[in-house]
């Protein structure tokens, strides 16, 4: 791994662990044990950090968010985007907690994240139709647009949801799992008559994740 891939990496886990509001390019430096001249050699401030980051991020979206194969198991497929989007979610959740004020500082990477939330809204409208072609859900067109907003605005403000909540404002793994049984629910109400059950046990399936992941008390 080199130097550059290293600052991105430590700042990824300071920003996780701090906040990103908390953290100047001295303390990426610093837990690195490299000057801040030779952090300022790869990148010309934070901000040049935070929009590397968001590249990473959208491209293991990118790569991870396909559409949906009608020739197999359409539940089996949603099942592998939702771990997906939320173990992505889990290593890059300091980006949803402070986003607005993100956003404010850059506009290059405000218009880079505008442009990245129309496609994904696309991609999630997609996911939505092809689950009504393999009649998993039965919705018409003017609904499947906004369930695909609806499962969009879960995912992206479910992580700072949870941490305003709880007073050490640390998210936890079960949190990850909880937010994929609330993403499920959105479904429920327009599953059919066999796909129900299915959804059912999906749901039971990451609920019994989230219990097992819970913090032992010592």
């Amino acid at each position: 791994m080199n130097t550059k891939e290293k600052i991105i990496r430590t700042s990824i886990a300071m920003f996780n662990l701090n906040g990103e509001r908390a953290v100047t390019t001295n303390h990426i430096a610093a837990s690195l044990g490299i000057s801040p001249g030779n952090l300022y050699y790869h990148f010309k401030n934070k901000e040049d950090i935070i929009r590397q980051i968001f590249t990473l991020y959208s491209e293991h979206l990118n790569t991870h968010f396909k559409p949906l194969n009608l020739g197999d198991d359409p539940l089996a497929q949603l099942t592998q985007y939702l771990d997906s989007l939320f173990d992505l979610m889990w290593r890059y959740h300091f980006f949803y907690d402070n986003l607005t004020e993100i956003l404010a500082r850059d506009t290059q990477l405000k218009k880079d994240y505008i442009t990245f939330q129309s496609n994904l809204y696309e991609q999630v409208k997609a996911v939505v139709i092809a689950l009504r072609e393999a009649n998993v859900i039965a919705i018409d067109d003017g609904d499947a647009k906004e369930l695909a907003h609806m499962l969009k605005m879960t995912v992206s403000f479910w992580t700072p949801y949870v941490k305003a909540r709880r007073m050490t404002g640390m998210l936890e793994q079960q949190d990850i799992y909880n937010g994929i049984v609330k993403v499920l629910m959105l479904f429920k109400p327009y599953c059919t008559a066999m796909s129900r059950e299915k959804i059912n046990t999906l749901q039971q399936h990451y609920q019994t994740l989230a219990d097992e992941s819970l913090p032992s008390i010592a």
